[in-house]
């Protein structure tokens, strides 16, 4: 692998420096510190070699499109957050720092820009905490709440807090202390509490991901805010997106009967990849893994797992399998991953609603017709 100065990769891509940096802000072209002068990056030559290419034979814009649809370019600009350089950042403030004390009421004040503290008191009861109350929960909310649009932001941020208070009352105990804990006693594990926490601060936000970008576009038609959050549980749902985490089930039960090296090369030989292993969006790992998973003792077999699993594959451990070794550590319930990442991410759910509602812009893509004529 070669690297090479900025002013080499401008002579390659023929274009101003800033298109350079924002291809390297957007994952496009690695970058990283000059050994002989660390005020000066060198970039990786192979990429800025494809990009090179790339705009030497440009497409046309309609294909160009398609293709962003799926890990493409930003179809939206959003304030929010970015993913850069391998760092989450929430509004300029680094995810995982914040994840070394914040609540998720605290994040939630950050992404909302809110100006005052964040309640997320539960004083309702689901006769069955999980996720099957959540979705209940929240489609009444949906079904009988006021449309958003037209209505200033000090009444919004209201329903945010209500909403996400429904979603937490059918998930945790009723009480005013923070979430985690709440969750920590309902699932009777206390010593979970403070990994919960950080767990829920790390997924609150990521970007334009799947379930985010349905509760965006159900904001932009004016929807009351709890129904853009309906809209993203039912895509994070799926298992391509917060249920990734119960893919990992078939690699663990292997791995207890072969062994983590045996299950390991099993797995790779039959599917050419490991579940919850590596992330396109995070060149050197998934950093909201390791700052979970730093927070508890992983279970030997995790650890191997996570061991042999990189060795074999090249990729890290991701935040599913970090999730399913929390939940594995200290015996929560089979869906706590997907519990925690409703509640978690709601707050980035709602953090986009409102953003995309100051617009006053319907986002309304258009189909390219390619059946019968």
């Amino acid at each position: 692998m070669s690297w090479i100065s900025a002013a080499a990769a401008l002579a390659l891509l023929g274009t101003k420096p800033q298109t350079l940096y924002a291809n390297v802000s957007r994952g496009r072209i690695a970058a990283k510190p000059d050994p002989a002068d660390p005020r000066r990056r060198l970039y990786r030559e192979e990429d800025v070699a494809r990009l090179a290419a790339r705009q030497r034979g440009r497409r046309p814009a309609r294909l160009v499109a398609a293709e962003s649809i799926s890990w493409g370019e930003p179809v939206l600009e959003t304030a929010i957050s970015s993913i850069a350089d391998g760092r989450l950042l929430y509004r300029g403030q680094d995810a995982i720092e914040l994840a070394g004390h914040a609540t998720l009421g605290a994040v939630a004040r950050l992404l909302w820009s809110a100006p005052g503290e964040i309640d997320f008191a539960g004083r309702a009861r689901a006769l069955v905490p999980g996720m099957a109350a959540a979705y209940r929960a929240i489609a009444e909310l949906a079904a009988t709440d006021l449309p958003a649009a037209g209505r200033n932001r000090a009444v919004l941020l209201g329903d945010a807090a209500r909403s996400v208070s429904y979603l937490a009352s059918a998930l945790a105990a009723p009480g005013s202390a923070p979430v985690h804990e709440r969750l920590a006693r309902l699932w009777g594990r206390p010593d979970a509490a403070d990994p919960i926490r950080r767990a829920l601060v790390l997924l609150a936000e990521h970007e334009l991901n799947a379930s985010t970008f349905a509760a965006r576009v159900t904001a932009s038609t004016g929807a009351p805010l709890s129904a853009a959050i309906l809209a993203g549980l039912a895509a994070l749902s799926g298992p391509l997106h917060g249920n990734a985490s119960q893919s990992m089930a078939g690699l663990v039960q292997s791995a207890t009967t072969t062994g983590a090296r045996q299950a390991v090369s099993v797995h790779l030989r039959q599917a050419g990849s490991l579940p919850c292993f590596g992330h396109r969006l995070y060149r050197d790992g998934d950093v909201r893994a390791a700052a979970l998973l730093g927070s508890f003792a992983m279970p030997a077999l995790f650890a191997q797992l996570a061991a042999e699993g990189e060795e074999a594959s090249g990729e890290k451990p991701n935040i599913d399998f970090a999730l399913t070794a929390m939940s594995a550590a200290f015996d929560l319930p089979n869906d706590a991953p997907l519990q925690l990442f409703a509640l978690a991410r709601s707050v980035g759910w709602i953090a986009h609603a409102l953003e995309q509602i100051e617009t006053g812009a319907l986002i309304r893509p258009r189909a390219r017709y390619v059946g019968i004529s």
